[in-house]
C-alpha cells in the first residue's frame, strides 16, 4: 500500500549533485562549496560554471563562459518585435514565462534535446532572461530598450540595460551577490516542475517555461515583493511596532519569514542582511534596512521564526533601483542557472517521473441512462 504524503513533504524524488540544504545546521551547499563562501569570494559566472560542470572553473574556462554569455545577450529581432507588441500594463513574470517560450522559435537548436545541444541553450537562456527582463521594463516605460554590453559581467549588465548608466561596482557587486544566492535551492516547487518536464525529453525551452510557470505562483516566488510593500506600507522606523503588533493580533502572515526547510535563519538571509545594512547605508536610504531589522526582532521575539531569504532581498532590490514588481523576475535571472543544470542533470540519468494518485473518489457506481436521471 503507497503512503500518501501531501504535498509530497519530505519525500525524495530524485539524487542530485547541484546542492544540498542542512534544514537544522541552516547550511546551504552548492556542489560541495558553502554559500557563505562563494558569495564572498566567487562570482555569478563562477557559480554558473560550477553548477553546470560540477567544478569551479580555471581562469580561461571562465573567461570562455563569460564570452559566451556575453555573445548571446541580444535578442533576436522577431523576440524584440514581440515584447514591443505586448500590452505595457502586462505582470512582468507573464511577459518573462511567454518571452522565454516564444524564444524557442528563434533557436536553431530548438528541437535538439541532446545533452550538448542543451548545454549551449543553457548559456543562451542565462544570457537572454536578463536582457529580456530589462528590456520590458524599459518599454513599459516608453523607453528605448538598451542593448546588452559585451565588457560587462551579467549583474553590472542587468543594471546598465535598465537605466542606460554603467552601475557603481559596488552596487554591481550586490547583484552579483544576490545572483549568487539565488542560483540554486534543492527540489523547489519550480526546479521540481523544470525536471518533470525534461524527463519527458520535451525541450529546455519548454523546461524553463514550466519553471517560470511555476516560479509566478505567490507561494513560490513574489514573497520579496510583497516584503517590500509592507516595509513601504510601515514607511517609517516609528512605525514599526504597531504594525507588527497590530498584524500579530490579526494573524497576519509577516512576508519574508519562515521556511518549509529551514528550522534556523537561513543562511542566504545572513548575508542578504549585512548586504542591506551597508547597501542602504551606502545609498542614504538607512530607513529600509532600520525597518527591516525592527520587523525581525520582533518577529523572532514574538513567533521564534527567522528571516528566510526573500525578507532582507526585497531591501536590497529595492535600494539597488529594481522596480517592486521586477523582483521575482530578477530571482529568475539568478535561479536559471540552477534551473539549467537541473534539466541537464535529469537529462544524463532520464527517467519519466511518472508518480501516483491515491483515488479516494467512489466506485461501483451503476450507468444511469440520460433520460431516467432525475
Amino acid at each position: 500500500m503507497s503512503t500518501f504524503i501531501k504535498g509530497l513533504e519530505g519525500v525524495v524524488v530524485a539524487q542530485s549533485q547541484l546542492s544540498y540544504i542542512d534544514g537544522q545546521a541552516g547550511q546551504l551547499i552548492y556542489r560541495g562549496y558553502h554559500i557563505h563562501d562563494l558569495a564572498a569570494h566567487s562570482s555569478f559566472e563562477e557559480v554558473a560554471y560550477l553548477l553546470w560542470n560540477g567544478r569551479l572553473p580555471t581562469r580561461a574556462e571562465l573567461d570562455e563562459l563569460k564570452h559566451q554569455l556575453a555573445l548571446n545577450r541580444q535578442l533576436p529581432n522577431g523576440l524584440l518585435t514581440l515584447l514591443r507588441s505586448l500590452p505595457t500594463t502586462a505582470p512582468p513574470m507573464t511577459v518573462l514565462r511567454t518571452a522565454v517560450s516564444a524564444a524557442a522559435m528563434f533557436d536553431p537548436e530548438a528541437e535538439d534535446v541532446s545533452l550538448e545541444a542543451s548545454r549551449r541553450k543553457a548559456i543562451r537562456l542565462a544570457a537572454q532572461i536578463p536582457t529580456i527582463v530589462a528590456t520590458y521594463e524599459r518599454l513599459r516605460r516608453g523607453e528605448d530598450p538598451i542593448l546588452p554590453r559585451e565588457d560587462l559581467d551579467q549583474a553590472a549588465n542587468y543594471l546598465y540595460m535598465q537605466t542606460g548608466q554603467v552601475p557603481d561596482p559596488e552596487n554591481a557587486r550586490a547583484l552579483d551577490q544576490y545572483f549568487i544566492l539565488l542560483a540554486d535551492h534543492g527540489m523547489n516547487a519550480s526546479t521540481f516542475a523544470a525536471r518533470v518536464t525534461t524527463g519527458t525529453l520535451a525541450d529546455i525551452h519548454s523546461a524553463i517555461t514550466s519553471a517560470l510557470a511555476t516560479l509566478k505562483g505567490p507561494l513560490h516566488g513574489g514573497a520579496n515583493q510583497k516584503a517590500m510593500e509592507m516595509l513601504q506600507e510601515i514607511g517609517e522606523p516609528d512605525n514599526v511596532d504597531a504594525y507588527i503588533k497590530r498584524a500579530l493580533a490579526e494573524k497576519r502572515r509577516i512576508m519574508g519569514f519562515g521556511h518549509r526547510v529551514y528550522k534556523t535563519e537561513d543562511p542566504r538571509a545572513t548575508v542578504l542582511r549585512r548586504m542591506s545594512k551597508e547597501l542602504c547605508q551606502r545609498m542614504g536610504a538607512t530607513k529600509w534596512y532600520d525597518i527591516s531589522r525592527r520587523i525581525e526582532e520582533l518577529v523572532t521575539a514574538e513567533k521564534g521564526i527567522y528571516p528566510n531569504v526573500d525578507f532582507y532581498s526585497a531591501s536590497v532590490l529595492y535600494v539597488l533601483g529594481i522596480p517592486v514588481d521586477l523582483f521575482t523576475p530578477m530571482f529568475a535571472c539568478s535561479r536559471i542557472v540552477g534551473w539549467t543544470a537541473h534539466v541537464l542533470e535529469q537529462l544524463a540519468d532520464n527517467r519519466l517521473i511518472r508518480p501516483r494518485a491515491e483515488y479516494v473518489g467512489p466506485k461501483d457506481l451503476k450507468y444511469v441512462p440520460i433520460d431516467e436521471r432525475a
